[in-house]
């Protein structure tokens, strides 16, 4: 099961999916012991068991904290806030309530207000109560909830641990810990860890219920320090009340109707220029290295730099250069990126050493 899942990508709102993205890439099971309270299973068992999960519908209070060492980002919020955007930096409470792949509701909880997304069935709202303003959207055939939620980080355990399990392969040692308790849970703890101490990522957890195997927490560590960590502080596993996915707007509220684009089969033109296009998309972009060292060279988006918050925030990060050029430079806890002055990005879970690197390729 799902709530609204994204496929990780490179936004400057959203750095955490840089991390899920070159991380996990490999699977190795080692056999580990614990004095386990639930029946013993093996790392390969917990695997499938993560794959398989499903429940009718559940409800929930979620905590999020991120501490991925990184300047503040202008216009994203932070610690309290209630943004969406926020969730990319400091503490965050959510509370989540789910009744199937068309059903979901999370509501991002700050000082002043809330925000929230709903989905139910084909309508898709968010709203933010600080300035009392909606959007809805009607989804059409094959369209998903995920794309059209404002931000990539992981809102849930489910997000988190779909995004790193998903991207595991032989370039990581995967094994069990001690049983743990989450959310007053017993949960089986399954242990991540890179095979190449060159990575700023020591190991990922995912704690793992004994009852339902849903995902109850996942954290993100270097070394010592948790770098990010999205759990649940309560959850209750049961039918939900249909009511709770019906959204009306409140009074005086600012609502925006965003309206469905008209899907037409594209013409042979249409489809040889987005053939065009994705080939030089690819072409733009090269990952240099395997598994958790593996770094992304990318092409800047043209003019990026021409947003205010966007330029107001690259002018933060310290210089750097090396025999590729010069840029500037975001060493944070579990990641690191290079924008160069020539308009390439580098970035990986890596040390800064391994980006140039790759950028001198």
């Amino acid at each position: 099961m799902s709530f609204f899942t994204s496929k990780p990508a490179l936004r400057w709102s959203a750095p955490l999916a840089v991390l899920v993205v070159v991380g996990a890439s490999g699977l190795v099971v080692a056999t580990a012991t614990a004095d386990n309270k639930l029946p013993e299973r093996t790392a390969e068992q917990l695997l499938v068991d993560l794959q398989q999960a499903k429940v009718d519908g559940l409800s929930g209070t979620v905590v999020q904290r991120a501490d991925l060492g990184i300047p503040s980002i202008p216009g994203a919020g932070g610690g309290d806030s209630s943004q969406l955007t926020s969730l990319i930096s400091g503490s965050h409470t959510l509370r989540v309530w789910y009744s199937g792949p068309d059903k979901a509701r999370i509501a991002v909880m700050g000082t002043l207000g809330e925000s929230d997304i709903v989905a139910d069935g084909s309508d898709l709202w968010t709203w933010s109560s600080q300035d009392n303003k909606a959007t809805h959207r009607r989804l059409q055939a094959g369209q998903h909830a995920d794309q059209a939620a404002p931000t990539d980080a992981p809102k849930t355990p489910q997000e988190a641990a779909q995004r790193v399990l998903s991207q595991v392969g032989p370039t990581t040692e995967v094994s069990t810990a001690s049983d743990v308790t989450v959310a007053d849970r017993a949960a089986y703890e399954l242990v991540l860890k890179p095979k190449d101490a060159r990575s700023k990522v020591s190991e990922v957890t995912v704690a793992v219920d004994g009852e339902t195997h849903l995902p109850l927490r996942v954290q993100v560590l270097s070394g010592d320090t948790v770098a990010f960590e999205v759990g649940y502080q309560s959850v209750t596993f049961g039918p939900q009340d249909a009511s709770r996915f019906t959204f009306n707007p409140p009074p005086a509220a600012t609502v925006t109707e965003v309206a469905p684009k008209t899907h037409q089969a594209p013409t042979a033109a249409q489809q040889a220029e987005a053939k065009k296009r994705a080939e030089a998309a690819k072409a733009d972009s090269t990952v240099v290295g395997t598994g958790w060292t593996s770094v992304v060279v990318s092409k800047l988006p043209a003019g990026y730099a021409d947003n205010a918050q966007v330029a107001e925030f690259v002018k933060r990060l310290p210089e750097t250069s090396g025999s590729w050029g010069k840029g500037r430079l975001l060493d944070g806890t579990v990641f690191s990126a290079v924008l160069t002055d020539d308009g390439r990005i580098a970035v990986g879970a890596v040390q800064p050493a391994l980006l140039d690197e790759a950028l001198a390729k």
